[in-house]
């Protein structure tokens, strides 16, 4: 089937539609909602036999939903309607939330109904970017096949929104979240505050003070400490500060500046000369790295044979404080004696590389960019040449560009189902983490330099195929973890591990090209990209951080243009083009040993 799928972004839930779908056969295109005019021009081009909208914030023209069947996904159940759905769920403790996919019609999230599902909500307030790549995420893509299956039904009719059953309780038409609705005081309770915080968690965040500072506050943990004056910094650690509650504390990991157009940043940065006096928290025995309220980003623990560097940064994002705790960690954990050393990161995002709003808030944003790909890359290395242990790097979560690189010098890459991939650069960067060296070994040089160059996602089970992870797991976390734990146990047996640690330390002693070679190159690359922006990395960074539209659909993500008629001539014309400036190749100028 021919399905279009109309979207505000291509985000990560678009994505695992996209790759699902195409991998059950289907020929999918991506159109960008820029303008109600384009997208007309948009779809008319493509001439799809379904119009999917996995993550669609704009209204569908009219002269698209009349004309082709249009199906929208709505990220709640059947009777809610609204743009704000999550935001509510979570400020409101429901019990229960869902999916529905619905027939577009004039009035928003109105038409019938094809497809529905519901999940219950996690005890402890989530936030809201991790329920949508959690259980909503999962939730539509079931609702996508139904739908897709019905699609090839002549005689299927949508269920009519006033008769199909609500099931969910109190499942009604809502405003939008407004903010005074995310508006918070320090003297309120700390699961009060947590929840509003998450409710708007990645994007608006909740408006609050702190320091003195009007700001809107993401990223918080539950902390430890009790007693003091509501709305004090306590301390600081890693970024984040402890800013006391009506009844406890909690830590805040990320501010943005609500008086100008001040972007999403560490809360010490932001808040600056006013943590004057602060004192900086470290772990001490009370601070145990198994208590979820102490703040710990990097945490590491052993199980018999088998170490567990867990880190999880916020969005996936890695400044050079990141890397660098992660790199503390890494050497403490192959200083121990265990056989076998898993490295997971987060379940929401494994990694998404070095940290694009650190770099755009720097006073020297070349300077932070360049010491951010330094940093990240001493990680890269020690994965690449550990030798004491067996590396299993577990993608627990979605990964992109240098995020995706940085556990593939491993020995073992497990992913969980349902994960996506985007194993390429594709802002203004020619990229580093040692990719030129560890991507090629896993897929191949033209596998390396197809995915680099098409730029586009791939799931965990495509990566499998082609060799970029070794192993999927169960899409569920806890089953994930299971499995993952039994993995890592397959592999701890003393002589298996003894021979595979040899095998791998002949075969980087036997390399004809050191390992420095393959950086330098990247390097040298980087080094024209960040200090001389000769591929528009300062734009890039700069749309991506102020979360600027594209003007239109990239070429490559498009549904082929219906041959028929004036737009499919049209669009082949615009196809013959060059779609992006040249790019120097993945292979480096000087043999490369198997």
């Amino acid at each position: 089937m021919r399905i279009l799928l109309l979207v505000s972004a291509f985000n990560g839930l678009s994505q695992r539609v996209w790759c699902a779908l195409r991998e059950a056969g289907h020929d999918v295109g991506v159109l960008l909602a820029t303008s109600g005019p384009d997208i007309v021009e948009g779809v008319r081009a493509a001439n799809p036999e379904l119009v999917l909208c996995p993550y669609l914030k704009e209204r569908v023209p009219a002269q698209v939903w009349q004309r082709w069947r249009t199906v929208v996904l709505h990220p709640g159940p059947v009777g809610d309607r609204g743009p704000s759905s999550l935001d509510w769920a979570i400020a409101e403790s429901a019990p229960t939330w869902g999916v529905t996919a619905l027939q577009a019609v004039q009035e928003l999230d109105a038409g019938p109904i094809w497809a529905t599902r519901t999940f219950g909500m996690p005890a402890a307030p989530p936030r809201k970017s991790a329920l949508y790549t959690g259980p909503v995420s999962d939730a539509a893509l079931e609702c996508v096949f139904e739908v897709v299956a019905k699609a090839t039904d002549p005689g299927f009719v949508p269920v009519p929104a006033e008769n199909a059953p609500t099931e969910v309780p109190g499942a009604r038409a809502r405003p939008p979240m407004l903010p005074g609705d995310r508006t918070f005081d320090w003297s309120e309770p700390s699961e009060a505050i947590l929840r509003r915080i998450r409710a708007g968690d990645g994007s608006p965040g909740a408006r609050t003070e702190v320091g003195g500072l009007d700001v809107y506050a993401f990223d918080a943990h539950p902390g430890m400490a009790r007693g003091a004056r509501p709305g004090t910094i306590l301390s600081r650690r890693q970024g984040a500060v402890l800013v006391a509650t009506g009844d406890g504390s909690l830590w805040i990991g990320h501010l943005r500046p609500a008086a100008d157009d001040g972007i999403k940043l560490p809360a010490t940065t932001v808040l600056g000369p006013r943590l004057h006096g602060v004192p900086h928290s470290t772990a001490g025995p009370a601070d145990d790295p198994e208590t979820p309220q102490a703040y710990r980003q990097v945490r590491y623990r052993r199980t018999g044979t088998v170490g567990w560097l867990h880190f999880d940064f916020y969005n996936g994002a890695m400044a050079p404080g990141h890397s660098r705790r992660l790199l503390a960690g890494l050497r403490h954990a192959v200083a121990q004696d265990t056989r076998v050393l898993v490295l997971r990161g987060g379940t929401e995002v494994f990694s998404h590389g070095i940290n694009l709003n650190v770099i755009e808030g720097s006073a020297d944003p070349s300077g932070a960019a360049w010491a951010a790909i330094r940093a990240i890359n001493d990680v890269c290395r020690e994965i690449v040449t550990c030798t004491r242990q067996i590396v299993i790097a577990a993608y627990a979560g979605s990964a992109g560009a240098g995020g995706v690189m940085l556990g593939l010098g491993a020995d073992i890459v497990a992913a969980r189902d349902g994960i996506v991939l985007n194993p390429y650069y594709d802002i203004g960067l020619f990229g580093s983490e040692l990719h030129t060296f560890t991507l090629p070994r896993r897929v191949g040089a033209d596998t390396a330099q197809r995915l680099i160059d098409e730029r586009l996602p791939v799931s965990a089970t495509q990566a499998a195929g082609i060799g970029l992870v070794d192993e999927v797991g169960p899409r569920h976390p806890e089953a994930y973890a299971g499995w993952l734990s039994a993995l890592a146990e397959q592999h701890a047996d003393l002589r298996a591990v003894r021979k595979r640690r040899a095998a791998k330390a002949r075969r980087l002693a036997a390399e004809r090209i050191p390992l420095d070679v393959y950086e330098t190159r990247e390097l040298a690359e980087m080094s024209r990209d960040i200090y001389t922006d000769r591929s528009g990395f300062a734009a890039a960074r700069r749309a991506f951080v102020r979360k600027i539209r594209p003007a239109e659909t990239p070429r490559h993500l498009l549904l082929a243009a219906d041959p028929t008629g004036a737009a499919g001539i049209r669009q082949r014309a615009a196809d013959a083009g060059p779609a992006t400036g040249p790019r120097p190749a993945l292979r480096p100028s000087v043999p490369v040993s198997a």
